[in-house]
């Protein structure tokens, strides 16, 4: 084997500098909410696969969430129409 053709080295890991983790910064979602105000919303429920897509039309101070036109879908499937729905 010849000194001057040395097999290249190939790197099995990769090394990086340790930074800080981003400052959790607590946010409102209220003007989120606020924003979307008459846009097409998909809803998902916090426990199960429940979810309902409709237009929001008004959410209040303890965001409870008025939909119309108003799907509901379990575990993607959809299971029908409602209309007019408030999710508190």
């Amino acid at each position: 084997m010849s000194v001057n053709n040395p097999i290249p080295r190939i790197p099995t890991f990769h090394i990086h500098k340790l930074t800080p983790a981003p400052q959790f910064i607590p946010k409102n979602p209220r003007p989120m909410l606020q924003d979307l105000v008459n846009e097409e919303v998909i809803v998902r429920l916090k426990w199960g696969q429940t979810e309902y897509k409709g237009r929001l039309i008004s959410v209040d101070s303890y965001m409870n969430i008025q939909l119309s036109g108003t799907e509901e879908f379990i575990d993607l499937k959809s299971t029908g129409s409602l209309g007019q729905v408030l999710i508190r």
